[in-house]
């Protein structure tokens, strides 16, 4: 399998990475969320744009992202417009969100964005296209916060990504019982021995779910979320014990 390098973060080898959300309102709260991570394990930040009172006025964006790039210095910085469909907190056309997309990777100032694979296969590709050609790594991903789809659905999805062109895929599914979460890291261990050409990040999501954000070194995730403040999903650690939790296993091993 190959690995993802973005600036000096290698995705796909080691210890999963932890990847922290900003999900600040204002640009002043999203830049005071981004200077307090001076002093925590962050491996990557995560904005989550969708979050932005001036989300659609590009121009606010742009400078916002600007800001945020200085103050995060040389740590990668991922992207993402969660639409309201896949759990995120507003909604927005196909065509406005793939332009909004490749806007923001020919900004010059992130490293990676997160597009929802069942957008539509074309308007997907397209903004693939679009972030490569702007030197920007993608993270395909896919939420179901109502179950946990079967072993091969995920699968077949987590592949679709794959067949995409997608740098890094990324499933996160809601557990009904702990079976649900079993059925997860089944499948997340067949992905990563059978199909995975790139990394792959699958997570269970609320309290059952968590157990899924800890052992991926095992099964086979390369990065988990944690949250440094205000969670972006439900089950997100506080990113200290989950460093700790991580590092644990990673010696154990």
């Amino acid at each position: 399998m190959n690995t993802v390098k973005v600036r000096n973060v290698e995705i796909g080898s080691g210890v999963p990475k932890i990847c922290v959300p900003i999900v600040g309102v204002t640009k002043e709260d999203i830049l005071a969320e981004a200077k307090s991570f001076d002093n925590i394990p962050v491996d990557v930040v995560e904005w989550r744009v969708d979050w932005f009172e001036n989300v659609f006025d590009f121009s606010k964006v742009k400078d916002t992202l600007k800001d945020l790039r200085a103050v995060l210095g040389d740590t990668p910085l991922l992207m993402t417009f969660r639409t309201s469909k896949e759990g995120g907190e507003k909604s927005i056309e196909i065509d406005d969100y793939a332009m909004f997309n490749i806007k923001v990777a020919e900004t010059g100032y992130v490293d990676l964005i997160d597009v929802e694979v069942f957008t539509g296969d074309d308007v997907v590709k397209k903004i693939i296209a679009g972030a490569h050609n702007a030197g920007v790594k993608v993270i395909a991903s896919n939420h179901d916060f109502d179950k946990t789809p079967d072993k091969d659905d995920i699968i077949s999805r987590l592949r679709k990504m794959q067949d995409l062109g997608a740098d890094i895929l990324k499933i996160a599914v809601m557990p009904t019982n702990k079976k649900d979460v079993l059925t997860l890291l089944a499948a997340t261990e067949e992905m990563y021995s059978d199909y995975a050409e790139r990394p792959i990040i699958t997570m269970s999501m609320a309290g059952t779910g968590v157990i899924s954000r800890l052992c991926g070194e095992v099964f086979g995730s390369s990065l988990t979320f944690g949250a440094a403040g205000k969670a972006s999903a439900p089950g997100q650690m506080g990113v200290n014990d989950l460093s700790t939790v991580l590092a644990l296993l990673h010696n154990a091993l």
